[in-house]
């Protein structure tokens, strides 16, 4: 059987294809930005002088951290609804529940990378900085608002454009619950049609060119927003 690109463009292929890949860039959206949300509330806690808050949010980092992403993903998929209000188990189960524990898992695997990587790059700032803030009359939350968390967050750019590139390819799998992503996509046609080297080619092709994207903005971002002082 030799090799022909255009089987993807036939009608039976490339809707799928098409549909497949809006479905993992919604997700990676979602989870990207519900992610980095989500750091920054984990950030901002652990800064809190409380000690068992700052080790529950110790303990939520190294949970995400250290556990494998699918085995959250179904965690999330396969147990958490046996907890929730029968009412709200309902309204899931008819909104798309697989994109939304998918969504939801791997929001919070990035942020627990995402938070890492803010601090490490709030611990490059020289305290002197937020010193500076506090004399001109800046509250604590407000000179980390206004001064410490946008340094820290440029510094921060090289890994978490890499955290990014690693969340945008852990979204294949959202397949074990049934999400329909690309890769479910793509391994659903080549079962039916056992063209396994065309759709998979244009499966690597896609996630390559998607990749390099983010890393296009990555580095496009750090060009307009250097960080104001070496770290």
């Amino acid at each position: 059987m030799s090799f022909d690109w255009t089987f993807l463009a036939s009608p039976s292929v490339a809707p799928r294809l098409l549909s497949g890949l809006f479905t993992t860039l919604e997700l990676f959206a979602v989870s990207w930005a519900g992610g980095l949300l989500v750091a920054f509330v984990v950030v901002g806690l652990r800064a809190v002088p409380f000690p068992p808050l700052g080790w529950a949010m110790r303990f939520f980092v190294e949970y995400h951290r250290n556990v494998p992403t699918v085995v959250q993903i179904m965690v999330w998929y396969f147990g958490v609804p046996e907890i929730l209000p029968d009412p709200i188990r309902q309204w899931i189960n008819q909104n798309q529940s697989e994109l939304i524990f998918a969504a939801i898992a791997l929001s919070l695997n990035a942020s627990a990378y995402f938070s890492e990587d803010i601090r490490s790059g709030l611990r490059a700032i020289p305290k002197t900085q937020l010193e500076a803030a506090r004399a001109i009359g800046l509250s604590a939350l407000s000179a980390m608002r206004y001064v410490t968390v946008p340094q820290a967050v440029r510094i921060a750019v090289p890994p978490l454009i890499n955290r990014s590139l690693i969340l945008f390819k852990d979204t294949s799998l959202a397949m074990v619950i049934g999400v329909a992503e690309l890769t479910y996509q793509v391994k659903a046609i080549e079962n039916l049609t056992f063209r396994s080297l065309e759709v998979f080619a244009a499966a690597t092709v896609t996630y390559l060119a998607v990749s390099l994207m983010i890393m296009g903005l990555g580095a496009w971002f750090g060009r307009q927003f250097p960080p104001t002082f070496k770290a």
